[in-house]
């Protein structure tokens, strides 16, 4: 039974505290009082350093659509391995991969590619203060966009500073924010379309972007309602503010990506996870004459855009074996498997009478124990009761073979079967149990 003193991934985790701090280098990996550690995976199972093999509905958060080991990504993979891994010279590879971003979303008519998530949201902002000429960005409450300044802004906030609910307070995110940052970052409420209209319209002149994900991933996939939508794009639009969609998740819930799902067309994507395969990745795209900023040939240059393993071959080829699989089929079939995991998960609620709401949409799916529907980040009630339940219910899937998002998602994987599902919505069952 998971934790126990005796286990492998303890001794691993006490020999990392002492190379490592806090025995990691990414937070989200890190268990309370240690992490388990991966050995091996295949299809949608990982195996831990002491044999105990799990249902992976964490999948590297997010990035890992076919799951593990998917037989035609590390056949690509290997087989550039074999011809060039790393070089200082363009590879049609990154061609191919940005024809294929380029004709699956409409919103994008160019892409540049970077090594995260994080770097594709920089990039969208750096573009957008050039394109525009201003300095301020607007953001959600509660929303993750990466580990830049600019947007650690109101990640999680506690509730001693949130401020007026019409008109937030920008609060640092981590120690080692800028002061300046939070006098450039303008925090709106989510889904409160007067109160945002009112933020943007004030703050209009001096806006470069507002960055927002449709579908927000660190609110329990909160969704913004569809008149929140319209509202940010009619006014970004009126106001000369480029409206730049954070789909480094929300790319996995559609064949067009979350924009063609929720037809808000924005004038920059940030783009990452999936698209790599597995492999580290992130990318910029959009509108060709904001993507201009880029464009060497194009002098003077606006915006210097460079790194070492930008659009590597490596990555570019496990990102194209990747995507090529995800036809508008296999995009179905995975939303249909979150559609079977929701409804159980939403009886599973039902039978054991814990309160509860269940949310998500395509292949994420999300439990949260708040009575009533969130629509923003204060309705989410993180609390200590409701962080408890969360943990005893994570815990007890830990020891029955599944592994989610500790705080209470589910992220699936294309290899998943209705028999897996049904195998999670059970085992979450019994944890509901202990829950209640």
């Amino acid at each position: 039974m998971y934790p126990d003193d005796s286990h492998r991934s303890a001794a691993l985790f006490a020999r990392a505290r002492k190379v490592l701090p806090g025995g990691n280098s990414r937070h989200g990996v890190f268990l309370s009082p240690f992490p388990a550690y991966a050995v091996s995976a295949s299809g949608c199972r990982v195996v831990d350093a002491d044999g105990v093999e799990r249902i992976d509905c964490v999948n590297n958060w997010s990035s890992l659509i076919h799951g593990h080991c998917n037989p035609a990504v590390v056949e690509a993979v290997r087989a550039q391995a074999g011809r060039l891994m790393a070089v200082g010279m363009p590879t049609e590879a990154e061609i191919e991969l940005a024809e294929l971003l380029v004709e699956r979303l409409p919103g994008v008519d160019q892409v540049r590619f970077s090594n995260s998530g994080s770097e594709a949201v920089l990039f969208a902002l750096r573009a957008a203060r050039a394109f525009t000429g201003r300095a301020k960005i607007a953001k959600v409450e509660g929303a993750y966009h990466g580990n830049i300044d600019a947007v650690e802004v109101s990640v999680a906030p506690p509730a001693s500073r949130w401020g007026d609910a019409h008109a937030p307070a920008p609060v640092p995110a981590t120690d080692g924010i800028p002061p300046g940052v939070l006098e450039d970052t303008v925090v709106l409420p989510f889904n409160d379309v007067q109160s945002s209209e009112a933020l943007l319209r004030e703050h209009g002149a001096e806006l470069a972007a507002v960055v927002l994900d449709p579908v927000v991933s660190r609110m329990g996939l909160v969704a913004a309602t569809p008149e929140y939508l319209r509202m940010v794009r009619r006014v970004t639009q009126e106001l000369g503010i480029l409206l730049v969609f954070d789909e480094v998740f929300s790319f996995r819930l559609g064949y067009h990506g979350i924009q063609g799902e929720v037809g808000v067309i924005p004038d920059l994507t940030a783009l990452g996870k999936i698209i790599g395969g597995g492999l580290p990745v992130g990318a910029t795209g959009g509108r060709a004459d904001v993507m201009a900023v880029f464009d060497q040939t194009l002098p003077p240059l606006k915006v210097e855009h460079g790194g070492t393993y930008n659009a590597n071959p490596m990555t570019m080829v496990a990102g194209l074996a990747c995507m090529r699989q995800m036809t508008p089929d296999a995009y179905q079939r995975i939303a249909a498997l979150g559609d079977r995991l929701r409804a159980g998960l939403r009886r599973a609620l039902d039978d054991t009478g814990v309160v509860g709401q269940v949310r998500g949409q395509g292949s994420l799916a999300a439990i949260g124990f708040t009575g009533e529907p969130a629509t923003g980040y204060r309705s989410l009630g993180y609390r200590e009761e409701e962080r408890r339940k969360a943990g005893i219910l994570h815990r007890h899937l830990m020891n029955h073979g599944v592994q989610i998002v500790p705080y209470g998602m589910f992220i699936l994987s294309t290899p998943m079967t209705e028999a897996d599902i049904d195998f999670i919505v059970l085992q979450v069952r019994g944890g509901l149990e202990r829950v209640r």
